[in-house]
């Protein structure tokens, strides 16, 4: 079982409760993701999204500046600044209660957007493509999501290949959330990486064992949503992926997932208030 301490986070002082589960709106700053690849690279467009996100009742704001789709292109870091910081920048002027949360693998960009008050760290590598990653969140002291992903994002697609994709998952985050701590880390999140270096049934074997997670007493972090595990078995594209998403999203939560990432904020809150309804 979870012990009460994993279902606390501190983000900049304030205590966020993750006994009720929470939504995490994304804000994509890119020109190519594959679902809003463009739509939000302008900072008035950007603070729009973010401003319908927080109406909706989104607990977070992800702020990513860097594509990571399959086969994704790599950007410079520079480039990476200049896409996030001026965003960033912005939303917190605007919204300053607002919970940004920073979907980087670069410790620099983390370490250059939590000194303009962003409050969590989103790495998609777990600190692998960055050895200075830990440490700097750990000088921070803001809670750290971690991903699993094989490879990279340009190759992590190509021939994903797993033993027991569970008990690998499982002894990769055990031995990442060893060595978050000791990188003086205290709230760690972990997130299996849906999409990322996995099959379409290693994803859906993975949801179907999401309580096994739980043994790490770690919140879970759950990104499911529009993904082509979705919308390819539906025979569908990520712009009609909603109703597909809403029906994960429904099932990650009944397997005791804490934070949900989505595209479509009030979507995955009516799933939180149903299902609350139910208990």
């Amino acid at each position: 079982m979870n012990t009460k301490h994993a279902m606390n986070i501190n983000c900049k002082g304030t205590l966020v409760d993750l006994s009720k589960p929470k939504i995490m709106g994304i804000l994509n700053l890119t020109p190519d993701s594959f679902f809003d690849g463009g739509k939000f690279n302008d900072d008035d467009d950007a603070l729009r999204q973010c401003e319908r996100m927080i109406s909706e009742g989104a607990d977070f704001i992800d702020i990513g500046a860097l594509s990571s789709r399959p086969g994704a292109k790599e950007i410079s870091e520079e480039e990476e600044l200049k896409r996030l910081l001026p965003a960033l920048e912005k939303v917190l002027k605007e919204f300053p209660e607002t919970l940004c949360s920073i979907d980087t693998f670069r410790s620099n960009v983390a370490a250059r957007a939590l000194d303009l008050g962003a409050a969590l760290v989103n790495d998609i590598s777990a600190g692998n493509l960055d050895s200075k990653m830990l440490r700097t969140v750990g000088e921070y002291q803001v809670p750290y999501i971690a991903m699993h992903m094989q490879g990279t994002p340009t190759s992590m697609q190509q021939n994903p290949t797993y033993e027991n994709i569970i008990d690998e998952l499982i002894y990769f985050f055990s031995e990442k959330i060893k060595e978050a701590h000791s990188a003086g880390i205290n709230d760690v999140i972990i997130d299996p990486g849906f999409g990322f270096g996995k099959t379409i049934p290693d994803n859906y074997e993975i949801l179907k064992k999401l309580e096994t997670f739980e043994c790490l007493n770690t919140p879970i972090l759950v990104g499911i949503s529009r993904k082509s595990m979705i919308y390819k078995k539906l025979g569908i594209d990520a712009s009609s992926a909603l109703n597909g998403t809403s029906i994960l999203h429904t099932i990650a939560l009944s397997k005791k997932t804490q934070i949900l990432r989505v595209h479509d904020v009030k979507e995955a809150k009516e799933c939180v208030y149903l299902l609350e309804a139910l208990q």
